[in-house]
């Protein structure tokens, strides 16, 4: 379009016309451009802003069903009176924090992205580094010192909700067992881990990029699937004792039937772990962990405390046992793998997309702003994933169920469930939108109801 007419000779009776067509078909073309590049910002925020109506929506039903003054027919005579009045009080608090915290979180995230926030920080943040005599035209400098603003800012807006959060709610409701020191000197610690972990990894990601080529995508995953196996061998035994200390489970009745358990199944259990959990809240847990032919269960010191009976802490862990028995984690561990690689090739596409960073009001290219541009732009994509993945993970859920009651610890497994769901004060009443679009378990009601009509067709 911009070549015609030909090139007319200067003498020529229409060379001035020729040069008003050209000039007015090139306006045109950019023109027609500019109009057609894709609103990728405001697409992004648009988006944002409904899913947190519908999510809204969703928790107000959620409210709603939490307020109930009965339990549900399943629970009554199995649940007490007491445990379900501070049951629904603690998630009445905990819905009115989470109304407050989400509406805060959208009107931030919004502004930062409609204001031009982002690329002024990284302006910013390159000024600063200019200031202190470092290269910003070194992309991997630049990209720390907007990390570091970044982890900054997330510190101090995060801060006010995690001490409302941990000192005021779970303190009044009796699970909160941390002291301000302790919260303080966790937080440093995450910081520190963060400041010597993330700059390799950063500055590793950075190098790919530019020099990965058409085989970008696989280098990427690749990278981070090694990264994920090393992360996954030195958080239990490097990181996680900064946080809490882990003792081997004395020897008694409880050891001895874990032993006998994991023997009968095959399962290549090393080491038996109990982790302090109390020192920080009252709320309990257990999972294990491990590669191959080295396994290991850890048990929250509060999960023993709350279980007096030791069938149900071994119904537990036969239900742990049979995600690892019936290939869970692995199937879970592939599946995060190919999204991830799925989400690097969808990058390649657009990392050099100018329009996408124009959009967002960027008029350079970072490698860490084009992931992140990504990730907001393919925030549909990932909300239909982890809905998919949360009906799998429910799926499993009730498979692992089924397989302890097949191992014989139908009765136990379900006291346990049940003692866990009051020592915790979980939700008693659950919407079944909210339930079905967020929880990656399935509510009490439903998983007890799976166990008893498996005991009846058995009877």
């Amino acid at each position: 379009i911009v070549s015609w007419p030909p090139v007319q000779p200067a003498d020529h009776p229409k060379s001035t016309l020729t040069k008003t067509s050209n000039l007015y078909l090139r306006s045109s073309s950019s023109f027609f451009v500019t109009v057609m590049a894709f609103p990728y910002m405001e697409a992004v925020v648009g988006f944002m802003i409904l899913m947190y109506i519908f999510e809204t929506y969703l928790d107000l039903r959620q409210h709603a069903a939490l307020k109930l003054p009965t339990l549900p027919k399943t629970l009554e005579g199995v649940i007490s009176q007491e445990k379900f009045e501070k049951s629904r009080a603690y998630s009445i608090d905990k819905s009115n924090f989470h109304f407050v915290s989400q509406f805060v979180t959208i009107a931030m995230d919004a502004a930062i992205l409609l204001y031009g926030v982002l690329p002024w920080f990284w302006k910013k943040s390159g000024s600063i580094l200019e200031s202190t005599g470092l290269d910003a035209e070194n992309e991997i400098y630049h990209t720390l010192a907007f990390l570091a603003g970044v982890m900054i800012w997330s510190q101090i807006t995060d801060l006010p909700f995690s001490l409302y959060s941990t000192f005021v709610i779970e303190e009044r409701h009796g699970f909160n067992k941390q002291t301000i020191w302790l919260f303080v000197r966790d937080m440093i610690k995450g910081l520190m881990l963060a400041i010597v972990i993330g700059p390799p990894i950063v500055a590793a990601i950075i190098l790919i990029v530019q020099k990965g080529g058409p085989y970008l995508a696989i280098y990427l995953w690749g990278f981070m699937f090694v990264l994920s196996l090393v992360m996954m061998t030195i958080y239990p035994v490097l990181i996680a004792p900064l946080f809490n200390k882990f003792t081997p489970l004395p020897d008694g009745e409880l050891r001895t039937k874990i032993e006998a358990l994991a023997s009968s199944l095959n399962f290549p259990l090393k080491k038996l772990f109990v982790v302090d959990g109390s020192t920080r809240s009252s709320h309990s847990n257990a999972y294990m962990y491990g590669f191959f032919k080295n396994k290991r269960i850890v048990l929250y010191d509060t999960l023993i405390q709350q279980c007096k009976n030791v069938e149900e802490v071994v119904a537990v862990i036969a239900h742990e046992l049979g995600h690892w028995k019936l290939n869970h984690t692995m199937y879970s561990f592939i599946a995060v793998q190919v999204l991830t690689l799925l989400q690097f090739g969808g990058y390649t596409l657009v990392k050099n997309s100018k329009d996408m960073f124009m959009s967002f009001g960027f008029d350079t290219q970072p490698v860490l702003i084009g992931l992140i541009l990504f990730q907001h732009t393919i925030i549909p994509i990932q909300h239909l994933v982890s809905f998919g993945l949360n009906l799998v993970s429910r799926a499993f859920e009730f498979q692992a169920d089924a397989f302890a009651k097949n191992l014989g610890y139908s009765k136990p497994l379900r006291d346990g469930l049940v003692k866990l769901q009051e020592e915790n004060l979980s939700a008693m009443n659950t919407d079944p939108w909210y339930s079905a679009y967020h929880y990656s378990h399935p509510p009490l009601v439903e998983r007890l109801a799976a166990i008893d009509e498996a005991d009846k067709k058995a009877d």
